[in-house]
């Protein structure tokens, strides 16, 4: 599996992780017995840093690949221009 795989998977994963994260943070709150332990509290910072991280790697990766230079635009046959009158 190469790398963008990898991280493509990894980001799926660590997204699950952010979500029970953050659905453990509200459980928390909404036991009412006061504000929630600091670990609670915090612990959707460390998921959400990795999702930045490889998100902003996965939104980047089409745009430094190297053969994207040489793929001309696909054009549909709608597309064709006009010629100038």
């Amino acid at each position: 599996m190469n790398t963008s795989a990898w991280i493509r998977r990894s980001h799926r994963w660590i997204s699950i992780a952010f979500m029970l994260t953050v659905i453990a943070n509200f459980v928390a709150m909404a036991q009412g017995r006061g504000v929630p332990p600091p670990w609670i509290t915090y612990a959707p910072l460390l998921p959400l840093a990795l999702l930045m991280f490889s998100g902003l790697y996965l939104f980047a990766l089409p745009y430094l690949s190297p053969d994207r230079s040489l793929r001309s635009p696909q054009r549909s046959v709608g597309d064709q221009e006009a010629p100038l009158a």
